[in-house]
């Protein structure tokens, strides 16, 4: 055999290294491995502690608030809700007379009063 060919098969002394290398695969003591997790208990617990602390500090009267009300979605429904109604309050649809007449009655007109007659009044100036 040739130098080359020894090259090329790995047999040139070291494959029986690699060979007893790979046969002998370390195991960590139990000693070891409970340093280990003793450390990443201690760890784990110092996080903890500490994202507490940073959501106890980020915590405000708002968002207070906000997570006893419901949360973001409860307080959306809530804004629209209102939005809507101020909507309604303000611009009254068409068809919302002709019902308002078949509830309470055509005789009794009350409900026509207009409560604020000169609406744009406020608005000028003189």
């Amino acid at each position: 055999m040739t130098e080359n060919d020894k090259l090329a098969t790995g047999d040139d002394g070291l494959e029986a290294y690699f060979e007893a290398a790979r046969a002998d695969t370390p195991v960590p003591s139990t000693e070891l491995l409970g340093r280990i997790m003793a450390d990443a208990a201690t760890q784990s617990a110092a996080r903890d502690d500490s994202l507490r602390q940073v959501t106890v500090l980020r915590q405000g009267i708002f968002s207070s608030l906000i997570e006893a009300i419901g949360g973001w979605p409860t307080l959306a429904g809530m804004a629209t809700a209102g939005v809507v109604g101020v909507w309604i309050g303000f611009s009254q649809p068409a068809g919302l007379d002709t019902v308002a007449e078949q509830l309470i009655g055509a005789d009794n007109t009350s409900y026509l009063v207009d409560l604020v007659p000169a609406f744009g009044s406020e608005f000028e100036e003189g």
